[in-house]
């Protein structure tokens, strides 16, 4: 027996729903709360909120399309998956980058041409940069902003019943 990763009931057999951008083994019940993934072995049972799995040649236009409206069969896509994120120390990295190349905080911004309370702001840790700032910045001094994959960034693979928490145990369901 398996435990439902959303509200921690034993399941003979768990379905899998990607709920928020991630996938779940959970119980007919939480089903609802997502999008049932479809796979080989699963039936043709579904709940109103699952995709059609047609085999249709869509991953190319799939990513293209920012609207998310419609029916278009394949893999629902959002906006976080194309993103990078940025580099929890960002801030240091562009004080460190600056100074290693002896310029000062208005000759940055003047290189740049941005502001200097930009600059500031940035090498502070008060203000995230733009796209547009993050790639002039990386350019100028020869730096990545964009945070890698480290160690503590692994994807999560689910947790036994031996005690361990699951969603249901933290979230507060409004029903």
């Amino acid at each position: 027996m398996v435990q439902c990763e959303m509200c921690g009931t034993e399941v003979s057999s768990p379905n899998r729903v990607k709920i928020e951008g991630a996938e779940l083994d959970v119980c007919d019940e939480c089903t609802d709360f997502g999008t049932e993934v479809k796979t080989e072995e699963t039936s043709s049972t579904s709940t109103k909120y699952s995709t059609s799995s047609s085999s249709s040649s869509s991953s190319s236009s799939s990513t293209s399309s920012s609207s998310g409206g419609g029916g278009s069969g394949g893999r629902r896509r959002d906006m976080f998956d194309e993103m990078d994120e940025i580099a929890q120390d960002y801030h240091d990295r562009i004080r460190k980058g600056r100074e290693s190349q002896g310029l000062s905080q208005e000759e940055l911004a003047k290189q740049l041409n941005e502001k200097a309370s930009l600059i500031r702001k940035l090498e502070q840790g008060n203000s995230l940069p733009s796209d547009e700032v993050q790639s002039k910045l990386e350019n100028a001094l020869d730096i990545s902003l964009s945070a890698g994959g480290s160690a503590d960034e692994t994807e999560w693979s689910g947790g036994s019943s031996d005690g361990e928490y699951t969603l249901g145990d933290v979230v507060k369901r409004k029903d």
